[in-house]
C-alpha cells in the first residue's frame, strides 16, 4: 500500500501516469502487473465503444469519464512498453505531434488548403508518402481489417472514390444493389453455401456503397435498425398478454408485430 501518496482536489495528466506507474509496481496491484498488451486488448476496444456511444447520447459528463477510461488504456499499454524499453508515454505525444505538425501544412507551413475537401487532398498525400504506399490499391490495403466490417467497407470504398473509382450517384449503387440481390437469390438455389456468402458479402458491400453516397452512416443506420427491432419485439410481447411467443404460429406471430408496429 502506497501510504504517502499525496490526495488533491484536482489530479491532472501527470498524476495518471504517476498512478500507473505505482500501479504496475511492486508494491502496486497484482492485477495491473500481470496485464499484457493482449490481455486488456478488449478492454481498450471496449472503452472506445462507451465512449462513443456517451457521444452519441450527447452526455458531456458520461463523455468525460469514458474519455477518462480511453486515456488510461493508452497509459496502460504506454507503461508496458516503458517497462520493455522501448517507448514511454512521452514518446507517443511526441508522435502524434510531429505527424499533426507534418499532416497540417497549410497550418505549419506554406503549404495552401481554404476548405476541408482541399485539406482532406493533402491530407491524403502526404499520409500515402509518410507510409511508402506507391499504389492506389496500397491505400485499400491499408485500411486495417480488424475494423468492423461496415467500417471497413465505407473506407474502403472512400479510398477508392478518390481516384475517381466510383458511381456517379446513389442511383447506380441502388442499381448495383438490386443486382447482387438477384445474385445471391441465385447462390441460394444452387444450394452453394460458399457461393452464397460470397453473394451475401457483394450485397453488403453494395448496401454499403448506396448509403456512403446517400451521406449516411451504414453503422448507424443498422444501429437505428437493431433498436427499432428491439423495441417492436418487445411491444409485440407485450401485446402477446403472457402468451407464448413460441407457441404461436406463424400468422398468429405476424399479425401481432403487425399490431406492434402500428403501435410504435
Amino acid at each position: 500500500m502506497v501510504k504517502n501518496f499525496q490526495r488533491k482536489e484536482k489530479y491532472d495528466f501527470d498524476d495518471l501516469i504517476r498512478i500507473m506507474g505505482i500501479l504496475r509496481s511492486e508494491g502496486g496491484c497484482p492485477w495491473d502487473r500481470e496485464q499484457t498488451h493482449k490481455s486488456i486488448r478488449s478492454n481498450f476496444i471496449e472503452e472506445t465503444y462507451e465512449a462513443v456511444e456517451a457521444i452519441d447520447k450527447d452526455d458531456t459528463d458520461l463523455m468525460c469519464e469514458e474519455l477518462g477510461d480511453v486515456l488510461l488504456q493508452v497509459v496502460f499499454h504506454a507503461r508496458i512498453e516503458q517497462e520493455n524499453g522501448t517507448f514511454d508515454i512521452g514518446d507517443v505525444a511526441d508522435g502524434i505531434c510531429r505527424k499533426l505538425i507534418v499532416r497540417h501544412p497549410h497550418v505549419f507551413g506554406d503549404v495552401s488548403a481554404d476548405t476541408p475537401e482541399q485539406v482532406l487532398r493533402n491530407w491524403d498525400a502526404i499520409k500515402k508518402r509518410t507510409k511508402g504506399q506507391e499504389t492506389k490499391a496500397d491505400a485499400l490495403r491499408a485500411v486495417p481489417s480488424i475494423l468492423p466490417a461496415l467500417m471497413r467497407s465505407c473506407k474502403v470504398q472512400q479510398r477508392a472514390s478518390r481516384s475517381g473509382y466510383d458511381w456517379e450517384n446513389a442511383k447506380g449503387a441502388l442499381n448495383k444493389t438490386t443486382e447482387e440481390l438477384g445474385e445471391l437469390q441465385s447462390a441460394v438455389q444452387s444450394g452453394d453455401k460458399a457461393h452464397t456468402s460470397e453473394e451475401l458479402g457483394d450485397l453488403l458491400f453494395s448496401a454499403v456503397n448506396a448509403a456512403r453516397l446517400l451521406d449516411i452512416d451504414p453503422e448507424e443506420a443498422l444501429t437505428g435498425a437493431c433498436d427499432k427491432f428491439i423495441a417492436r419485439f418487445a411491444k409485440a410481447e407485450q401485446l402477446a398478454g403472457g402468451r407464448s411467443l413460441e407457441g404461436m404460429t406463424v400468422e398468429e406471430r405476424d399479425e401481432l408485430w403487425e399490431r406492434a408496429k402500428s403501435a410504435l
